[in-house]
């Protein structure tokens, strides 16, 4: 049995953009949709609003996935979509979806006009306890965004698609997010821009300034070590365009500022299993809450 792209759908903008993208990796991936919606059991006293003879709280909530599924046939025909409704806390029921799921899509609250995404508890634990790779939508996200401009000026899906980010720990290069980004520049015919921050030497932390010709060799060494990590993957997926992009500085803002100009953003989830539950990373927390291109979040060992 295929695995789909699952979708958690509340009936928000933003999770309805998410079910678009979905659609949309679908088309990519030759994979079924499937929406879910949690329903949490209320207390008794309150399961009982005034609603008509005819349903029950339970039957509106469920016409949120029935609709968006007719929405998502009629605008991609080529594309199965389910959908489910499980009763349970959303988290909970999302991080079990996500197991069968090929890649789970969230959608989150974009940040204004800054763009960016705000998520709230729920996706917060979903990210950090999903099992397979997380996909984050802003509100708003339109299929154009991910494109270049045509000849008239105009992002459109005629163009082609804007290059797949990745975020690459070279300390730690799993191959998890690094399958992923490859794939995903693969199927997308799009270049993979590669982005690496390096820090000076530990002696810099004193106050010491970092020589220049200290700091072009200490660039050049980091350079090395990259191209190294990276060679097994061109040779993998040899049509795929690297660009790899070796700076001085945290990679959280040098991941945010590459999203600008991104189709997606691939960055890793390290798994923890300990006492004190798991959690996402400075980089990854600051890419999800920052970053202007939807955002996959994929963990590894």
């Amino acid at each position: 049995m295929p695995r789909t792209i699952t979708v958690g759908l509340d009936g928000s903008p933003e999770s309805r953009a998410a079910a678009e993208w979905a659609a949309r990796e679908a088309q990519l991936r030759g994979l079924p949709v499937k929406l879910v919606q949690a329903w949490e059991a209320v207390p008794e006293p309150m399961a009982r609003p005034p609603l008509p003879a005819a349903g029950t709280w339970r039957h509106w909530t469920g016409k949120v996935p029935r609709e968006a599924a007719d929405g998502l046939r009629l605008r991609h025909p080529g594309v199965e979509v389910t959908t489910e409704h499980v009763t349970g806390r959303p988290a909970e029921v999302l991080v079990r979806a996500a197991k069968d799921a090929e890649l789970l899509v969230l959608g989150s609250r974009g940040l204004g006009g800054a763009g960016g995404f705000l998520l709230g508890s729920v996706g917060l634990a979903v990210v950090a306890y999903a099992e397979r790779p997380v996909v984050l939508i802003r509100a708003g996200e339109q299929a154009g965004d991910e494109h270049e401009k045509d000849q008239a000026g105009i992002r459109s899906t005629a163009a082609a698609f804007r290059p797949v980010v990745l975020g690459l720990d070279v300390g730690r290069p799993d191959e998890e997010p690094l399958g992923f980004a490859f794939d995903a520049a693969a199927r997308r015919n799009a270049p993979l821009r590669v982005v690496h921050g390096w820090n000076p030497p530990p002696y810099c932390l004193y106050g010491m300034a970092l020589e220049p010709a200290v700091e072009r060799e200490v660039a050049r060494g980091d350079a090395a070590i990259v191209t190294e990590v990276l060679r097994p993957w061109r040779q993998k997926f040899p049509d795929v365009e690297v660009v790899k992009e070796s700076c001085y500085g945290s990679p959280s803002p040098l991941l945010i500022d590459a999203s600008r100009e991104a189709s997606l953003v691939v960055v890793g989830r390290r798994v923890r299993r300990s006492s004190v539950g798991a959690r996402i990373g400075p980089v990854t927390h600051a890419v999800l809450h920052h970053a202007t291109a939807p955002v996959a979040v994929v963990p590894h060992d």
